[in-house]
């Protein structure tokens, strides 16, 4: 009797109250006349008035997305650029989050910031600088993108640029570079041999020459030598010539160069 009593009692109150449950992996944002009350709740089971209050679930959970956007490289080349992102809502942030923005956040606030700052990197490389330095703006658009959703309560776990793809008119220009740069290492290559065979020649010449300039220079220095050598050669000589000139004749006379008396009818002197 006294349990059917108790039944009777507790089947009204239960059939006035909301079971709710809070999934794992989630928040639940309690809102009472519409209004957000309190802190984000736990995974659990609640109680509530039905008729006052609700319980509004937030994914707390790493969520992917696998997206695409069109970008223009900063030489203006269009580009297809691929993507993966991996975040996440911080658990405490949910209740005011779930105020300011509403329970579809993901939409509102990841989609528009990755695609803002990822375009704004990929326009500050030429397209084919941006296709070998993918790492690169991969790591500035990643840290870009974190900064930008943490303002909003938002973790990144992971960014990865997975594809380029450009124009097909641009990827042909950008083979035809690729093959007349290897055209032009194997013509390098082939004309490298003919050029250290003259570079040798033009060594041997360049000491042959040099060779014979030390020949000329030690030539003229000999001759330099020699040239006071010979005037003091002549000097002497002609000091001698000067001697036998001034020497007095057998007559006692020092007269230089006169003639020998010539004997005619009239004798006379030739020296005058």
């Amino acid at each position: 009797m006294k349990r059917l009593l108790a039944l009777l009692l507790v089947v009204p109150v239960l059939s006035g109250c909301g079971v709710h449950t809070v999934d794992t992996g989630h928040r639940g944002i309690k809102t009472s006349f519409g209004q957000v009350e309190g802190p984000p709740l736990a995974e659990g089971l609640y109680f509530v008035n039905p008729f006052t209050t609700s319980i509004h679930p937030m994914d707390v959970r790493i969520q992917r997305w696998d997206g695409k956007t069109e970008a223009y490289t900063r030489d203006v080349q269009e580009a297809t650029v691929e993507f993966t992102l991996t975040y996440k809502l911080r658990p405490e942030a949910a209740a005011d989050v779930f105020r300011t923005v509403g329970p579809d956040w993901a939409s509102k606030l990841v989609g528009q910031q990755v695609y803002q700052h990822l375009k704004n990197v990929i326009g500050q490389w030429d397209a084919v600088d941006l296709i070998s330095n993918r790492q690169k703006a991969n790591d500035d658009a990643q840290v870009a993108i974190v900064a930008a959703l943490a303002q909003s309560n938002v973790d990144v776990t992971g960014f990865s640029i997975t594809n380029f793809e450009f124009s097909r008119a641009f990827n042909e220009a950008v083979e035809a570079k690729v093959i007349a740069q290897q055209r032009a290492q194997e013509a390098q290559q082939q004309i490298e041999p003919q050029i250290t065979s003259l570079q040798q020649e033009i060594d041997t010449t360049t000491a042959a020459l040099n060779a014979l300039q030390g020949q000329q220079a030690s030539s003229s220095q000999a001759a330099a030598r020699m040239v006071p050598s010979l005037g003091r050669a002549a000097l002497a000589a002609a000091k001698a010539f000067a001697l036998t000139a001034l020497k007095p004749s057998p007559g006692g006379s020092m007269r230089p160069f006169c003639e020998p008396p010539t004997v005619t009818s009239t004798p006379h002197s030739s020296c005058r």
